[in-house]
């Protein structure tokens, strides 16, 4: 190899290399800027939905500190790992709001958040996602209908026994939209799980954990 055509060689991929240098000190540089603008940006839209469903009387903690993990599976039925927060005042339970996943929906998956009173009741349920029929399973979200507040604040174990969480069409007492059963029965079902979880589970979900710890 002739002295020229190493030289070009060396050149060149010491201008590859200086390109790396500089590109990866460029994206670690975007990354550390803009983290904590994201993590505060996705804390806030986790709040924001928390408030839809927990008013903020009902607990003086950090929501987003105290939280219990949750395995993938049971009566949950949820896919993956998620957090049950735990809302607390004046140091006793006052609240918790859990992850559950209707897996019979008319076209997949319905997930949801439930917010749950240390007594049982329910205080909000929200659809977070779903791929139901548009303008006809989507009546479960609440932005294109109040039929999941109707139905679900308030309720509990204790108002509702077990063999009336159905919809009227199957002998229950959970109203439904005429031509959409499936999807509202899906939802009443995991509703009622997720009512049987806590009750099972209550002093599990709260125990142990001091403010600003997961467990």
């Amino acid at each position: 190899m002739s002295e020229s055509l190493i030289k070009h060689t060396l050149s060149t991929t010491g201008v590859m290399i200086g390109f790396t240098i500089i590109g990866t000190a460029i994206l670690a540089f975007t990354f550390s800027t803009t983290r904590a603008p994201i993590a505060k940006s996705e804390a806030e839209a986790r709040m924001a939905l928390f408030r839809q469903i927990l008013p903020e009387s009902m607990h003086d903690n950090d929501l987003l500190k105290d939280v219990k993990k949750i395995p993938a599976g049971g009566e949950l039925g949820n896919r993956d790992e998620t957090e049950a927060v735990r809302a607390r005042l004046n140091g006793q339970p006052s609240a918790v709001i859990l992850e559950t996943t209707a897996p019979d929906g008319y076209s997949g998956d319905i997930k949801m958040l439930v917010a749950l009173k240390a007594d049982g009741e329910i205080v909000g349920v929200r659809v977070l996602a779903h791929k139901e029929t548009p303008g006809l399973g989507d009546y479960i979200d609440i932005g294109h209908s109040d039929w999941i507040k109707k139905n679900f604040d308030g309720q509990s174990l204790a108002k509702t026994p077990d063999d009336a969480w159905k919809v009227k069409k199957d002998g229950g007492t959970f109203d439904y939209m005429t031509g959409a059963t499936i999807t509202p029965r899906a939802v009443v079902k995991a509703v009622h799980k997720t009512l049987q979880y806590f009750g099972a589970h209550r002093d599990e979900l709260f125990a142990a954990a001091k403010q600003g710890n997961a467990s």
